[in-house]
């Protein structure tokens, strides 16, 4: 496979763009095609993946470069409609292979489901009673689906635990469920569906809530990525990120936006790749929380070098099968690009963009602050919103950056005063 490593990559137009990663990829001319029509998504396929369809919102899809993946070149199809977010994850990519780029790892695809059970006259008792029929459990979980068990998937184990709660103490049986290559809602939902009436039965209790959850803590991606600090910017540098870091694990308000830089590049290969943003995102701010403090996603440490040492962990349940991932035609166009072959590669993969993404924040604002190049992308859109068009665009953008007055009512002055000078 070609390197992701291309000097000037921003400086192609879309099309020279897409034909390096066409050659990159191996798209064919239909994939080509998919990725430069100005939308991909037919209001016909729209319909049947949602409900009232009137139309469809397409979002920019950019490709960050240089990554190096567990000694593997990646390109990183990202949707997002944030400014400098793909530009800043190729930046930090190119920082990280100066010491061997990211080296991830992840547990088993394991998902929980969960059997609220409300209404039992001895919670103690019950609990054991359903622990005790564990097997009679598992088997009825998985005849409901016997494929994903065929291929090495299906209900593992059951755990049940007694809650308080402003109504009384409930029972809660989980199901843990290895979803192979899917992200797993439907086959658990179908499952514990399934084995609510027994338990409903085991327990003498009443049976409500029967739904998968979206803490996905047995699923976990991991990262982990050594940047030379010559890479970053020298010593003083490295020092601003650990204090940055430091900051952010102190302080709740700091946290938040630190952990929302993390999500800026997960959210964006998530939906790139047609899976569910808002499970993961839930899933990781509730892990972020699991302490009983919310705390940051990622960790920065030097080491005896003084070169800086970066580690992610949180849930990462997305699939290739299934969904829109399934569905979407530009969904399957960047699960090939990204050229990942399972659901765990593809875990890891986003974990690694997660930490590089949180790397290219804390560098910006530890070395030059983050409105430089995040204002300058900023301007255009605020020029292309006053009306500008072409090449005005980006020369209002720059007196805008110059002036420091990125604001709609100047970039209408400086639309005037051209229009009065043309």
């Amino acid at each position: 496979m070609a390197s992701s490593e291309f000097a000037g990559f921003y400086k192609l137009t879309p099309k020279e763009r897409l034909r390096f990663v066409g050659e990159y990829a191996h798209l064919d001319k239909a994939e080509l095609e998919l990725l430069e029509a100005s939308s991909a998504l037919k209001i016909e396929t729209a319909n049947r993946m949602i409900e009232n369809v009137v139309g469809v919102m397409p979002v920019p899809l950019g490709i960050a470069m240089n990554f190096l993946i567990n000694g593997k070149d990646r390109l990183i199809p990202m949707a997002i409609e944030e400014p400098s977010v793909v530009a800043g994850a190729s930046h930090a990519a190119k920082m990280a292979r100066s010491k061997g780029g990211f080296h991830t790892s992840s547990t088993r695809p394991v998902m929980i489901g969960q059997i609220q059970v409300v209404g039992c006259a001895n919670p103690d008792e019950a609990k054991e009673s359903v622990l005790a029929s564990t097997e009679e459990i598992l088997r009825k979980a998985n005849e409901q689906d016997p494929i994903l068990v065929s291929k090495g998937g299906g209900a593992l184990a059951l755990e049940a635990k007694i809650i308080d709660s402003i109504v009384g103490p409930m029972v809660i049986a989980e199901l843990l469920v290895d979803c192979g290559d899917a992200m797993g809602a439907n086959a658990v939902n179908t499952m514990v569906e399934a084995v609510a009436p027994i338990i409903e039965r085991l327990t003498g209790g009443r049976v409500y809530l029967r739904i998968l959850s979206n803490l996905a803590d047995r699923r976990l991606a991991r990262a982990s990525v050594t940047v030379a600090k010559e890479a970053v910017g020298g010593a003083e540098v490295v020092d601003g990120i650990i204090n940055a870091y430091a900051f952010a694990a102190a302080d709740p308000y700091r946290c938040a936006t630190h952990n929302k830089g993390v999500m800026n590049g997960i959210t964006a290969v998530v939906l790139a790749t047609g899976n569910d943003t808002r499970a993961i995102e839930a899933g990781a701010h509730a892990y972020a929380a699991r302490s009983g403090k919310y705390s940051p996603l990622t960790s920065w440490k030097k080491d005896a070098n003084g070169d800086l040492v970066g580690e992610i962990e949180l849930p990462m349940a997305v699939g290739l099968v299934g969904g829109a991932t399934a569905v979407h035609p530009i969904a399957k166009v960047a699960v090939k690009i990204l050229g990942v072959k399972s659901a765990r590669e593809l875990a890891e993969t986003i974990a690694a963009v997660g930490l590089c993404q949180n790397l290219a924040a804390l560098r910006a604002l530890a070395a030059e602050g983050i409105q430089r190049g995040h204002m300058r992308l900023h301007a255009r859109n605020v020029a292309a919103t006053a009306g500008a068009t072409g090449d005005l665009i980006d020369r209002i953008a720059e007196k805008m950056v110059e002036e420091r007055k990125i604001r709609i009512d100047r970039a209408k002055e400086l639309l005037a005063e051209h229009s009065r000078s043309a």
